[in-house]
């Protein structure tokens, strides 16, 4: 059976689709000279939240938002915990993010609930798992889940938080989402990078910005993978023909989608 040709009306579409502009209007959130994400202008106002934590100001004729303060980490956790009592703030998970400047360099943290309202650049790792045969190890994402529940995903995917490094991420993540280890696997290693730019799903007043460095590995004949943290409906393994049908049906979240493509699929 020959490989479905990818149409290029849906290519088109998912390639715009990562590339989004935001629903509304967005000013920058600078911290000290660093420009640190965007905010819908009046969020701040929204949840009551004044100087001096944040103040508006205007730099190179850009009317944007400052945070103010010694401790950037700490004056962003006052600031989650405003949007947060405002109901701004996504699920409140106690996990930290790095904050990164225009070069990329993390500056600060900050609780993941509120880097979408905040549009703090988000970091990511995902694992393409491939059998021996080429078939492709795909999860469904849990009804439950906040973000794209119930779609398709790579076997392994997740946010990095500012306590790991990349392979630390991928080696938690992928016990966590598939009760793998990556000593089990074979020819795992780093393909490359995708970068979304999109309004997020989950709050009106959100945009995600995310770069997802992703790997490939082939999981040996006779290894399962088994979900332990229940954000996974269950595993399946599918071939090249029958995950190029379901790309274009949109069963697939965008993330995997430009990876699996990116992968030669």
């Amino acid at each position: 059976m020959s490989r479905p040709r990818f149409d290029t009306d849906w290519l088109a579409a998912l390639h715009a689709g990562a590339d989004r502009p935001p629903r509304r209007p967005r000013v920058p959130l600078w911290a000290g000279t660093s420009r640190i994400g965007s905010v819908e202008p009046d969020l701040f106002r929204a949840a009551a939240i004044r100087s001096p934590l944040v103040e508006p100001t205007t730099r190179g004729g850009e009317a944007g938002w400052q945070v103010n303060g010694d401790d950037l980490t700490a004056s962003l956790h006052e600031l989650a915990a405003g949007l947060r009592a405002a109901g701004l703030a996504h699920v409140w998970r106690n996990e930290q993010l790095a904050v990164t400047d225009e070069q990329g360099r993390c500056i600060a943290t900050v609780e993941r609930a509120v880097v979408r309202p905040l549009g703090i650049t988000t970091f990511a790792v995902h694992l393409v798992g491939l059998s021996p045969d080429g078939r492709h190890w795909v999860q469904q994402r849990s009804l439950t889940k906040a973000n794209d529940p119930g779609l398709w995903d790579t076997l392994m995917g997740g946010m990095i938080p500012a306590t790991d490094s990349i392979a630390q991420a991928l080696e938690r993540e992928t016990w966590e989402e598939a009760g793998l280890r990556l000593d089990q696997l074979a020819d795992l290693g780093r393909c490359g990078r995708i970068s979304i730019s999109r309004p997020a799903s989950e709050e009106s007043a959100g945009y995600v910005v995310e770069h997802i460095d992703w790997y490939r590995c082939i999981v040996p004949q006779g290894v399962v993978p088994v979900n332990q943290d229940g954000e996974v409906s269950h595993f399946a393994l599918m071939d090249g023909d029958e995950v190029a049908v379901r790309l274009q049906r949109d069963e697939f979240t965008i993330e995997a989608a430009l990876i699996l493509l990116q992968a030669g699929l």
